[in-house]
């Protein structure tokens, strides 16, 4: 018979919530009543339009992570191929390599350093970029990618959406570390997306066509990334919030 993927999904998050919530030494409140951690139903799964085939769903875990389906045969199958990208990725999670280590923050500033052209001792500067990347990575010394991953989808959508540079041109970057501990607190919610969305509705109203533009260019990566079988959660915040920005726009212009 079959697999129940969807069914093995949940019992390992029903199961890791448990020990979580159970261990007084760990943060529990990342699965514990933590807003945004789906502690009702553990885990949202989402078909997206259109009706028809191609059909399409993403399974968000406890943390936020997202995960879609590659195979598209019928809306059951999207469901529990969802489910079986975000098992894999899960598993692979759990193993010691997908650890922060002083190593990984080593390979992770250098590579950084080389892909953006920029010296790596700028890394210990916290107004630069590199700077408050590794920051970042250190106050994740010892957790997983995946925490890591769900953390950085905040910084890269405040970077995406220009809050950092904001921040960065107010000299708040001295303070690079209360914004990190802020953020990372905070989390994502919808007073954040609905502030993004302004901002981008802002942007359309001096170019007008812009975020019909963007939103194209944000829905090619979520398909290319879903196809690939990666984390998701960037990519569609992205197109949700500019698919919020775009239906503000059309109600203001009518």
């Amino acid at each position: 018979c079959a697999v129940n993927v969807v069914g093995i999904l949940h019992s390992f998050w029903e199961q890791k919530q448990t020990a979580q919530c159970n261990d007084s030494s760990s943060e529990s409140d990342r699965f514990c009543g933590k807003p945004g951690s789906h502690a009702d139903g553990l885990l949202l799964y989402e078909s997206a339009p259109p009706p028809g085939p191609p059909y399409v769903c993403y399974v968000t875990l406890p943390g936020g992570s997202c995960f879609g389906n590659y195979k598209c045969d019928t809306q059951a199958e999207a469901r529990r191929d969802a489910a079986r990208v975000a098992l894999m990725n899960s598993l692979v999670n759990e193993l010691p390599c997908q650890r922060i280590t002083v190593e990984f923050i080593t390979h992770s500033l250098n590579q950084a350093a080389t892909e953006n052209a920029v010296p790596v001792e700028d890394s210990c500067d916290s107004s630069t970029s590199i700077g408050t990347y590794s920051l970042l990575l250190q106050s994740y010394m010892g957790r997983t990618m995946l925490e890591f991953q769900e953390m950085m989808t905040v910084f890269q959508l405040l970077h995406w959406n220009g809050t950092l540079k904001a921040l960065r041109e107010k000299q708040c970057s001295r303070q690079s570390q209360s914004v990190i501990t802020y953020y990372s607190q905070r989390g994502l919610d919808e007073s954040m997306r609905s502030s993004m969305a302004l901002d981008w509705l802002g942007r359309e109203q001096k170019s007008p066509g812009l975020l019909a533009m963007e939103l194209q260019m944000a829905q090619r990566e979520l398909v290319l990334a879903r196809r690939r079988g990666i984390e998701l959660r960037f990519y569609k915040e992205k197109t949700e919030i500019l698919s919020l920005a775009l239906s503000q726009a059309y109600v203001h212009h009518t």
